[in-house]
């Protein structure tokens, strides 16, 4: 799932949930939630957001 391939980047690069959701731009609760697969379907807006800040491609977030 989506937020388990956010969460796995994330560690890799050892970020917090919350210098993430800062590099990103996007609401700290946003990105538990994405996180902890309770949004299945986050905006692609944010998605692009995360892979920037993770320095990934979106299609690397995404993958299965």
């Amino acid at each position: 799932m989506i937020g388990d391939n956010i969460k796995k980047f994330r560690k890799k690069k050892s970020l917090s949930q919350d210098k993430l959701a800062r590099t990103a731009d996007i609401p700290y609760t946003t990105l538990i939630k994405i996180e902890s697969n309770i949004v299945k379907k986050p905006s692609v807006q944010n998605i692009a957001k995360i892979a920037k800040a993770l320095d990934v491609s979106i299609e690397k977030l995404i993958e299965e």
